[in-house]
């Protein structure tokens, strides 16, 4: 469950994981005092192992706001979305938004959100860009990631899940309740509630520097979606083992054919059979290798892997020690 500093739970909760984001993150978080200023609300700022100065200016940001920012700080670089699992366990709101340090979601768009939510009676409601200000090879990345979000997760084809979202205490209890290693958030999400809507938002200018999404993290961010909740990979390899297999022996009669009474003195060579061989090698391997990234991460759960550890936090004037977060559920309760 969600620690619980005290007994008063605000509104809202604001996410904010950071990633060598020292140069903006402190614009963000007081710009977010200026646009939620009357409101009860907490940030929660996970620094998920900067290279940067992020630590002392989060620490900085949670000392001038004590009653307002909670700082955790991760032992190393565990992924966004491990950040974000650990900021929600954080959180104590009702509603809970999650935005980039970036400066790239502004934080009045998460009113409209909140609205929307509160309006419809939403779960969740995501932010869909009216324009995406990523670079090319970003915006590369998270086409072909919706794209397999819609075929692994079967949801609607016009709903995009970002990074920026909003999201009722419902939904993130049910979050936090995910053991396992490589969590994939949006993954839980849409495994919990199908309540889901989307507004169109604000996307701003990157001024921060080049993005901090490289091919490395978009592959692992796949693979977490692609593995994590979905056993339609191993239907795939089923479907796709079946049919070489029958194409195996549709060319085979083809080629009996051929040789009985078209081309009789046609001499089969040796290319053909090493070509054969090689492809369905390479089809085998990659079977044997989904099934194996099954067994594997089935292998790191077993083990405990943790989803992330966090070094410290500090929040209110209160330093918490160190916690680890397991896949055991009697880990996860003890360290809270």
């Amino acid at each position: 469950m969600s620690p619980a500093f005290d007994s008063q739970r605000p509104e809202l909760s604001l996410v904010i994981p950071v990633y060598n984001g020292g140069r903006t993150i402190a614009a963000l978080v007081e710009h977010a005092h200026h646009v939620f200023a009357g409101r009860d609300f907490e940030i929660v700022l996970v620094n998920d192992g900067s290279a940067d100065d992020s630590e002392p200016v989060c620490a900085r940001l949670a000392s001038e706001h004590p009653s307002t920012v909670t700082f955790v700080h991760l032992s190393r670089n565990f992924g966004e979305h491990s950040a974000v699992l650990a900021g929600l366990n954080y959180t104590r709101g009702r509603y809970v938004g999650v935005l980039d340090d970036d400066g790239q979601n502004p934080p009045e768009e998460i009113v409209r959100m909140l609205d929307t939510l509160e309006q419809h009676d939403y779960d969740v409601v995501y932010g869909h860009y009216i324009e995406k200000m990523h670079s090319a090879f970003r915006n590369w990345g998270s086409r072909f990631n919706d794209r397999m979000a819609t075929l692994m997760l079967q949801k609607p084809a016009d709903l995009y899940l970002s990074s920026f979202k909003v999201m009722n205490r419902f939904v993130v209890d049910e979050i936090i309740k995910y053991e396992g290693p490589f969590p994939y958030i949006d993954g839980l999400i849409y495994r919990a509630t199908r309540n889901i809507g989307q507004i169109l938002v604000e996307h701003r200018a990157n001024t921060s520097g080049p993005s901090r999404y490289g091919v490395r993290k978009l592959m692992a961010l796949w693979l977490n979606m692609f593995l994590n909740f979905s056993i339609t990979p191993l239907r795939l390899a089923v479907y796709v083992g079946l049919a070489t297999s029958c194409a195996s022996v549709l060319g085979l009669v083809l080629i009996w054919i051929d040789k009985i009474w078209i081309t009789r003195d046609l001499t089969l060579g040796i290319s053909t059979v090493l070509g054969s061989v090689v492809f369905f090698s390479g089809l085998q391997l990659m079977i044997l290798g989904i099934v194996g990234e099954y067994l594997g991460r089935m292998y790191l759960g077993h083990t405990r892997t943790p989803q992330f550890v966090v070094r410290y936090t500090l929040a209110a004037h209160r330093v918490e020690g160190s916690l680890t977060r397991m896949s055991a559920q009697a880990d996860r309760t003890s360290a809270r």
